[in-house]
């Protein structure tokens, strides 16, 4: 059984910083292309970021700068470290896992950036 669990959202004021992390199991976590995507309320959900299993990074413009992803494979653990947090980050952010002909996606969870 897949799971993605992601944890580490809440509530941040602008100009903050965050740490979501996201665990999997029941994949061969180091083959998967892990990723960030976010779905603010009437919206479409969007790419935030992605990392292959060689380490190679693409980011959103939106977040280009600020959020940075990373995994460690030993811990089956994919990161997204946020910072200067602003407003329009606002989203549930769900963790993603892809190889070809396999595509899983974790509960979400909610950021919130506000004063």
């Amino acid at each position: 059984q897949v799971q993605l669990v992601e944890s580490g959202g809440g509530l941040v004021q602008p100009g903050g910083s965050l740490r979501l992390s996201c665990a999997a199991s029941g994949i061969t976590f180091n083959i998967y292309t892990m990723g960030w995507y976010r779905q603010a309320p009437g919206k479409q959900r969007d790419l935030v970021a992605t990392i292959t299993s060689g380490g190679s990074t693409n980011y959103a413009d939106s977040v280009k700068g600020r959020f940075t992803i990373s995994r460690d494979n030993a811990k089956n653990t994919v990161y997204l470290q946020m910072n200067s947090l602003k407003p329009e980050d606002t989203a549930v952010y769900y963790c993603n896992a892809r190889v070809p002909y396999r595509d899983y996606w974790g509960q979400g969870t909610q950021v919130t950036v506000s004063s």
